[in-house]
């Protein structure tokens, strides 16, 4: 017998018992749908995160001073970077296009009668491109201005609407722990991460920050900007060699600084995420292995009822391969039309939570393909054993079947 007639024999038999039909290929399209959704809102999810981080700078290597951090604890000294060091670096690293040493620490800022607390950080004139900053109004500090430790002050957008609630600050003073400081530029919003927010936080020249403000000699990082994300590993190398000599370590002694590789720290970030995407997608699987057991159990209700037809077909000249295919291509027509259904749902489901939630969800072709290709061989593997059962009955057991 070929395949089409099979095909619509099946096709018959569920149009036959419509709701029977429907209902055994809601699991399907539930699973289905699930998987979809679930991905693509971890999808987006990952994608938004790793946007946000990137907006910090993806070639950047960060020195901090003490030895490497056990726990998010630095051990050992904490002032063991200086503003030598950074210019020591900028003269003598090869392959870099910047180098930003910074200070930070919260600090009350004041403007008339509204003040806030925020994050003052102390930089050099590379810092705002470093990482990624654009200037919305007026300008930058410059290398002259960081030299002579000139009291001025870049505001964040967080700051300006919290002190000037939309009024022009450009020109005015505010107050950093009661020192004047004038506003010569705002940054454009990055938006806030959550737990930080790049934008509350004002920036001042790094020998103001530590002169004037925090009363300290040494840095509390140094950034470092490769020119080419894949040089990053070399200048690491770099860096970590110059500045052993510069500090006088001796060969076996462990360095009294640590360097971090953004890219690695970017690339933890997306594997995590990308771990927690296919989690959700696995757990919705379950319920597409539900309905792979509906299916089975439908099955085999099916061929109960239909004993006396499997025996009629067996007397008549059907073979057992014939039997066999029949329950299995309505077992994967099943899952087949209810993969399709889910499809639809799960990418309807998906735009919806991104139109109401205000969040990205992504559905890729992959998704949608696991999902479905699943789907088709779950119908295959929940439907072989009630098939097989149907192929191996005797014909004269059935066709006695009441």
């Amino acid at each position: 017998m070929l395949i089409w007639d099979l095909f619509k024999m099946a096709l018959r038999s569920l149009v036959t018992h419509k709701l029977r039909s429907f209902l055994t290929a809601l699991g399907i399209i539930i699973g289905v749908a699930s998987v979809i959704s679930m991905i693509s809102i971890g999808e987006g999810a990952r994608r938004q995160t790793l946007n946000t981080i990137s907006k910090f700078g993806t070639n950047i290597i960060t020195i901090k001073p003490g030895q490497k951090k056990s726990r998010h604890v630095t051990t050992g000294k904490v002032d063991t970077l200086t503003l030598e060091d950074a210019e020591f670096i900028e003269k003598n690293v090869s392959l870099i296009t910047g180098v930003a040493a910074q200070v930070y620490r919260s600090a009350q800022l004041k403007f008339e009668n509204k003040n806030t607390n925020s994050t003052v950080r102390g930089t050099g004139a590379s810092y705002a491109r470093l990482a990624n900053f654009e200037i919305d109004r007026g300008r930058y500090f410059n290398k002259d201005e960081i030299r002579s430790s000139k009291r001025i002050c870049v505001i964040g957008s967080t700051v300006l609407k919290n002190l000037f609630e939309g009024r022009n600050p450009m020109g005015k003073t505010i107050k950093v722990d009661g020192k004047n400081f004038l506003v010569i530029g705002t940054m454009v919003p990055k938006g806030a991460l959550s737990w930080f927010d790049p934008d509350d936080q004002i920036f001042i020249p790094v020998t103001t920050a530590q002169k004037r403000v925090f009363g300290m000699n040494h840095v509390q990082s140094i950034d470092v900007q490769a020119g080419q994300i894949d040089d990053l590993e070399t200048i690491k190398e770099e860096v970590s060699q110059i500045l052993r000599q510069k500090h006088n370590i001796a060969d076996g002694k462990e360095d009294d600084f640590y360097v971090q590789n953004s890219s690695q720290w970017l690339n933890s970030w997306g594997d995590a995420a990308k771990t927690f995407t296919y989690l959700l997608g696995g757990i919705a699987a379950i319920s597409l292995m539900v309905g792979g057991i509906g299916i089975m159990n439908i099955m085999l209700v099916s061929v109960t009822e239909r004993t006396r037809e499997i025996g009629i077909r067996k007397a008549i000249g059907a073979k057992k391969k014939e039997i066999l295919e029949q329950f299995l291509i309505e077992s994967v027509l099943i899952s087949f039309l209810g993969g399709g259904i889910g499809i639809l749902l799960g990418i309807g489901i998906s735009r919806v939570v991104s139109g109401m939630g205000d969040w990205e969800t992504v559905v890729s072709t992959q998704s949608i393909l696991l999902a479905f290709g699943f789907s088709v061989a779950i119908g295959i593997f929940f439907g072989f054993y009630p098939a097989n059962k149907a192929a191996n009955l005797n014909p004269i057991d059935a066709l006695r079947y009441e």
